[in-house]
């Protein structure tokens, strides 16, 4: 709200300058003084003090102007903190395990995502399609790792992460099928439960009695509990939460802030 406070302040005064200039500008007695900052300065105060309402009246004619500016202003705010906090992030080594995990692009590419998620998260959903659309540009330089990291106390969301880790086990390209279809159907996850991650792991392919037998498998229970625990050793704060290499992404950033991480972490990688 203070970020937002600033920026609508400044746009404010920006439009008033030049609004009330024009004014100012008009008359004979200011005009022969337009070379004199100072009393360009003087007049403006004395304008602003006599018609208090004037820039409020110009914000409203600009208030989309105004919400654009200030929105722009955020993200930039936001991207040079970014920025700051990777380049501390690049200094400290993060430990972790991706042998056997589900994975796309190539084992020995030189920046990998590692990706804390929850098929019950909608802002899981939002991130994994702005990684979707990444990938093909990065290819071959970029790999990425999913790890599922369900809501303890959800039944859904540990069924759905038991599921996914399966299908893993059975078919890779099947079980990228699987993952993206619940993704993309979380609210029938939410509504149908099991029935709808049965009737999706049809769909695409799989197994259902070995995903079933895989599902509740010691196996997949403590690769399940194994990522959780590195999680829980990184203070993971919740999902979604990202590693590019050592650069920390917490939250759906938008795809441009994902970008800058990635070439970031080509740069450091060299």
């Amino acid at each position: 709200m203070r970020c937002f406070f600033r920026s609508t302040i400044a746009t404010a005064l920006a439009l008033f300058v030049a609004t009330a200039s024009l004014s100012i500008f008009s008359t004979k007695a200011i005009a022969a003084d337009a070379s004199d900052e100072a009393a360009i300065r003087a007049t403006l105060t004395k304008v602003l003090r006599e018609n208090p309402d004037l820039v409020l009246n110009i914000l409203r004619d600009h208030s989309e102007d105004v919400l654009e500016i200030a929105q722009q202003g955020n993200m930039q705010r936001k991207r040079k903190s970014l920025l700051a906090q990777w380049e501390q992030d690049a200094l400290t080594v993060k430990k972790v395990n991706t042998e056997g995990h589900a994975s796309k692009g190539p084992q020995n590419a030189p920046v990998t995502i590692v990706a804390y998620s929850d098929f019950t998260c909608p802002f899981c959903r939002s991130a994994d399609q702005v990684i979707t659309q990444l990938l093909p540009k990065y290819k071959n330089k970029v790999r990425f790792v999913f790890k599922p990291l369900p809501k303890e106390g959800l039944p859904i969301s540990v069924a759905a992460a038991r599921y996914s880790t399966a299908a893993f086990l059975q078919d890779s390209t099947k079980a990228w099928q699987f993952y993206e279809m619940i993704f993309a159907g979380m609210e029938s996850l939410e509504q149908d439960g099991e029935n709808f991650l049965k009737a999706t792991a049809a769909k695409a392919g799989l197994d259902l009695k070995r995903l079933l037998a895989d599902a509740s498998s010691p196996k997949v229970q403590a690769s399940i509990d194994a990522d959780r625990a590195e999680a829980d050793s990184m203070q993971v704060p919740g999902t979604p939460y990202f590693l590019i290499n050592n650069l920390v992404v917490r939250g759906a950033l938008p795809k441009e802030l994902f970008e800058e991480a990635i070439e970031m972490a080509l740069r450091i990688k060299k």
